[in-house]
C-alpha cells in the first residue's frame, strides 16, 4: 500500500512538473533569411542609436532595434508566454525601451529582448544580424 501511494505521489509531481513548465516549450521558428536597406524611408529610424523599426518575417514579424554604431538586435515579435500557442504580438512601448505583450501583461526589455515583468520567462527569440555599412544593408537570420 506504501509503495502505491509514492508511485501515485511521484506520478502526480511529474505531471506538475509537466505542466509547470508548458511555457517553456519553444514555438518553431521558420528559416528567416532578409535583408533591408536602412536608407530607405521605413527603415531610416535605424541610422540612429535607439532607433527601431518593424520587418516582415520570422514567426510574428520581426523588431530591429539599433543599438549604436553598426550593431543591430533583432527579435521576433512573437510573445514568449505559452509560447506555442501565443496570444499576442510583442510591440515596443511608446517609451521606446520597453516591449510589451498586451494580451498578457508581460514585458521584454529592448536592448536585449530579456524579460522585465512576467508571466513570461523565456525572453524574445533573437535572430542573428550583420550589416553592411558600404550598402547600408542589414542581414537578419537564423
Amino acid at each position: 500500500m506504501k509503495s502505491i501511494v509514492k508511485i501515485a505521489s511521484i506520478i502526480l509531481i511529474l505531471i506538475a512538473i509537466t505542466n509547470c513548465n508548458k511555457n517553456q516549450e519553444r514555438a518553431f521558428y521558420p528559416a528567416l533569411d532578409v535583408y533591408i536597406n536602412i536608407s530607405l524611408p521605413q527603415y531610416n529610424t535605424l541610422q540612429v542609436p535607439g532607433g527601431w523599426a518593424y520587418v516582415a518575417g520570422g514567426l510574428k514579424g520581426i523588431l530591429v532595434y539599433a543599438k549604436g554604431g553598426n550593431e543591430f538586435v533583432a527579435y521576433d515579435r512573437n510573445c514568449t508566454y505559452n509560447e506555442v500557442n501565443s496570444c499576442g504580438t510583442a510591440e515596443v512601448n511608446t517609451d521606446n525601451i520597453v516591449v510589451d505583450c498586451l494580451c498578457d501583461g508581460s514585458q521584454y526589455n529592448i536592448f536585449d529582448g530579456a524579460v522585465n515583468n512576467s508571466p513570461a520567462t523565456l525572453p524574445l527569440k533573437t535572430y542573428q544580424t550583420s550589416f553592411n555599412s558600404g550598402n547600408n544593408t542589414l542581414r537578419i537570420y537564423n
